[in-house]
């Protein structure tokens, strides 16, 4: 059984943090999901798109609080030059009146929970996972072949990554995804990832983790295998 695991070297830079996960089986590719879902996916994000609004206080994105404490988070390892949350780009668009796209379901009902609660959530291709899934302050080195491109950008020494035994999953803990573990449409076992960094918004990141859950079985047709949430008290689970 595969493990994801939150090392000691991420707890002493952020003890307060919270991980979510979902794991999800039978996912069903696009084509098998019925056009009812397909809508309703959508209207779940065109209403993620509009709510988002609230998050957004001023014109300069980084002064919005929930984009703020994620510029905040970043100054305190290493990272590349721009790296941003993921889901600051989504906050960004909204503030620009560039609402998020359909693209197919489950993107869409991602992008709709992540805009929903401002939280950022990544997708991972457990099946692709080797050894052990893990977040960690990394020594540098780790291979990491990012999506859409051709050469290997490895870790820098002090950076914050998602790992396992054959190099770098996520750079920069949450903002640019690998090709090895990339989710795609014919994915059927994923591991939804969502952080929340704000202590006093935990019941933000369990209730979007509730309704991910739900819309994973409701609108994707897979079957949850398994919900938690990571803390310094309680540091991994399985990936099944």
């Amino acid at each position: 059984m595969r493990k994801f695991v939150v090392e000691d070297s991420f707890w002493e830079v952020f003890p307060e943090v919270e991980i979510g996960i979902v794991c999800v089986d039978g996912i069903l590719p696009p084509d098998k999901i019925g056009e009812e879902a397909t809508q309703r996916a959508a209207r779940l994000l065109d209403h993620a798109n509009n709510s988002a609004e609230k998050w957004i206080t001023s014109n300069t994105i980084s002064e919005n609080e929930v984009v703020a404490v994620w510029r905040k988070a970043y100054q305190k390892f290493k990272t590349k030059k721009g790296a941003r949350v993921s889901v600051e780009n989504l906050i960004k668009r909204i503030s620009k009146g560039n609402p998020v796209r359909h693209i197919v379901p489950s993107v869409d009902v991602s992008n709709a929970i992540s805009l929903k609660y401002a939280l950022p959530i990544g997708v991972e291709n457990i099946e692709a996972i080797e050894g052990t899934f893990r977040l960690a302050k990394t020594e540098g080195g780790d291979y990491f072949l990012p999506i859409g491109e051709e050469e290997n950008d490895p870790t820098l020494p002090g950076e914050i990554a998602y790992l396992d035994d054959a190099g770098a999953i996520c750079r920069c803990w949450n903002w640019r995804d690998g090709q090895r573990t990339e989710a795609t449409d014919e994915t059927p076992h994923c591991m939804f990832i969502m952080e929340n960094v704000d202590p006093s918004r935990s019941k933000d990141l369990h209730a979007a983790i509730e309704e991910m859950a739900r819309l994973a079985e409701e609108i994707l047709g897979g079957i949850v295998t398994n919900k938690d949430f990571l803390t310094r008290k309680h540091p991994e689970t399985e990936l099944r």
